[in-house]
C-alpha cells in the first residue's frame, strides 16, 4: 500500500502572513458565542471566515443573528431532510470545505451541537488543527447528545479554551495536556458587557421567563407534557409567564396536541426574540425557568436567579453558588425552587453575586492565545518525530 505523501502542516506560519482562521457556527448560540472571537481576530490583524453550518436554518434562529452581531457569513451550508440527512449532509460539507482549500491555520468551533465533531472530524482528515471554545463543559449525563459532542471534541481539538476552572479540570482528568488548555471565561459574557443591556433593580423585576428546546425536554410526549404542567404551575403561583417558543418546541406541541395545555391567562406565548430584547427579558425577570445552558450564563450575568429544568447541568457554578437550581420537569421541584428563589431577601443576595462565568473579556483573550500560538509555530499538527 502506498505511503500517505507528506504534507506542509496546516498552522505552519509563515513571514509576513496573517493567519488564516475559519469560524464555523450552526446554531443560535455558537453565532452568539463565537461574535466576540471574530471581532476580536480581526482586530488583532487575523484573517477570519465565518461559515453558517446550516443547523439553524430558520432567519430568527440563525441569519438575523449574524447580522445582528455583525459577522455575516462568508459560506452557507445548506442542510435538508430529516436528523440523518442533515448530519450526513453536514459532515460532506466539511469534508467538501477543507479538500477543497485553501486549508486554514485553525478551525475554530465552539460549544456542543453536531457541528462542533463533525467539523473538527473533516478538519484532522485534512491535518487542520482545531480550537474548541467552551471546552471541558460536562454534565456526566450519558443520555446527553450534547455531552457525546462535547467529548468528542476533547480528542480532536488541539487548543482548548475553557471557560471555568472546573472545566479545566475536566479536561485535564480526561488526559487532556495542561499545556493545551486555557481558561478564558465565557464568549457570551463579551456579547452581555458590550450590549449596553443594564442589570434591572431587584425590586424592578416581574414574572418568569422560560425557554425550552432540547430534545430530551420536548421530543417525548410524557417530558413534553411534564413541562407544560410545569409552566402551568409558575403561571399559577408566580405568574406572568412568558415563553417565547423556539421552533422545535413549537413543532413538539402542535404534533402532540399539548400547545392548549399553554392556553392560560397567565402564560404568554410569543415567537423566537431578537437577541438584545431577549437580553432585556432575562434582565428584567425575577426569575427564568430554562434548560438552556446559554440562558443560565445570561442569568448569572444580570443576577436573576434560575430554575433549571434538567437532572444535571454542565454549568455547575450556578448551582455551587445558589443562583441556580436544578429541578428537572418535575412541577413540585420547580415551584419550590422558584418560590425560595423569588424570596425577597435572596433576590438581593443573588443580584450581588459575581458572575461565575467570566468578565466579558474571553474574546480578547483567545484571539492573543491563537495569534502568539500561530507566532510560535504551536498550531500545527505533525506527526510524531517530525521537525
Amino acid at each position: 500500500m502506498n505511503a500517505e505523501p507528506r504534507r506542509t502542516p496546516a498552522g505552519t506560519p509563515r513571514p509576513g502572513r496573517a493567519p488564516q482562521l475559519t469560524v464555523f457556527a450552526g446554531t443560535r448560540p455558537e453565532i452568539v458565542k463565537l461574535a466576540p472571537v471574530v471581532h476580536a481576530l480581526r482586530a488583532a490583524g487575523a484573517d477570519v471566515r465565518v461559515i453558517a453550518t446550516g443547523q439553524h436554518h430558520d432567519r430568527r434562529m440563525a441569519g438575523a443573528f449574524f447580522a445582528d452581531l455583525g459577522v455575516p457569513p462568508d459560506a452557507v451550508w445548506e442542510l435538508t431532510g430529516d436528523e440523518a440527512a442533515r448530519t450526513g449532509g453536514l459532515l460532506a460539507h466539511a469534508l467538501a470545505h477543507f479538500a477543497a482549500g485553501p486549508r486554514p491555520d485553525l478551525a475554530i468551533v465552539q460549544g456542543d451541537t453536531w457541528t462542533v465533531p463533525l467539523v473538527a472530524l473533516a478538519a484532522r482528515r485534512h491535518g487542520v488543527p482545531v480550537a474548541h471554545v467552551e471546552a471541558g463543559l460536562r454534565s456526566h449525563n450519558p443520555l446527553s447528545p450534547e455531552e457525546s459532542n462535547r467529548t468528542v471534541a476533547a480528542d480532536l481539538a488541539t487548543v482548548h479554551f475553557a471557560p471555568t476552572e472546573g472545566a479545566r479540570d475536566n479536561l485535564l482528568r480526561e488526559g487532556v495536556p495542561a499545556a493545551a488548555v486555557h481558561v478564558v471565561g465565557n464568549t457570551v459574557l463579551d456579547v452581555l458587557r458590550t450590549s449596553g443591556v443594564p442589570a434591572v433593580p431587584v425590586e424592578r423585576r416581574r414574572g418568569v421567563l422560560v425557554t425550552a428546546h432540547r430534545p430530551g425536554t420536548v421530543d417525548a410526549y410524557e417530558r413534553l407534557a411534564a413541562l407544560t404542567a410545569t409552566v402551568r404551575a409558575l403561571a399559577d403561583a408566580h405568574g406572568p409567564v412568558l415563553f417565547p417558543l423556539h421552533p422545535r418546541t413549537a413543532d413538539r406541541l402542535a404534533a402532540h396536541g399539548l400547545r392548549a395545555e399553554l392556553e392560560h391567562p397567565g402564560i404568554e406565548l410569543v415567537e423566537p426574540q431578537p437577541h438584545r430584547r431577549m437580553l432585556e427579558l432575562i434582565a428584567s425577570s425575577a426569575l427564568v425557568a430554562t434548560d438552556s445552558g446559554g440562558l443560565q450564563e445570561e442569568a448569572g450575568w444580570f443576577g436573576v436567579p434560575a430554575v433549571v429544568l434538567r437532572e444535571s447541568t454542565p454549568r455547575p457554578e450556578g448551582v455551587a453558588l445558589g443562583q441556580a437550581a436544578l429541578t428537572g420537569l418535575d412541577p413540585r421541584r420547580a415551584l419550590a425552587a422558584a418560590r425560595r428563589l423569588l424570596d425577597p431577601a435572596e433576590q438581593r443576595r443573588i443580584a450581588a453575586l459575581p458572575c461565575p462565568y467570566g468578565d466579558g473579556r474571553t474574546g480578547e483573550r483567545i484571539a492573543a492565545l491563537v495569534l502568539g500560538a500561530h507566532r510560535a509555530d504551536r498550531l500545527a499538527l505533525r506527526e510524531p518525530g517530525a521537525a
